[in-house]
């Protein structure tokens, strides 16, 4: 009776363990859903932000600024162009 009674108690630590450790990877996988649906989200924003301000930039441009505006549109626009190549890849 008492060496059922251990066995039983060894199965159910042992059982214990297991579910433990799947509940862990569970919680694993379902943290990295969630920071890939928010680096979605972060990246959305950002590219609005990045459009938004090249459209800022080449407004000041065609207003005549010149110097270092005219520097960062041509770094803007060639960040937009290789972001959207890397997009479509």
């Amino acid at each position: 009776m008492q060496i059922d009674v251990l066995w039983l108690a060894g199965i159910i630590g042992a059982l214990s363990v297991i579910g433990g450790a799947l509940f862990g990877v569970f919680r694993v996988i379902e943290q990295q859903k969630h920071n890939k649906q928010e680096i979605k989200a972060i990246k959305k924003e950002q590219a609005l932000i990045c459009y938004s301000l090249a459209v800022c930039i080449d407004g000041l441009h065609q207003l005549g600024a010149n110097g270092e505006v005219t520097k960062a549109s041509e770094k803007m626009k060639k960040f937009l162009n290789l972001a959207a190549h890397d997009e479509e890849g």
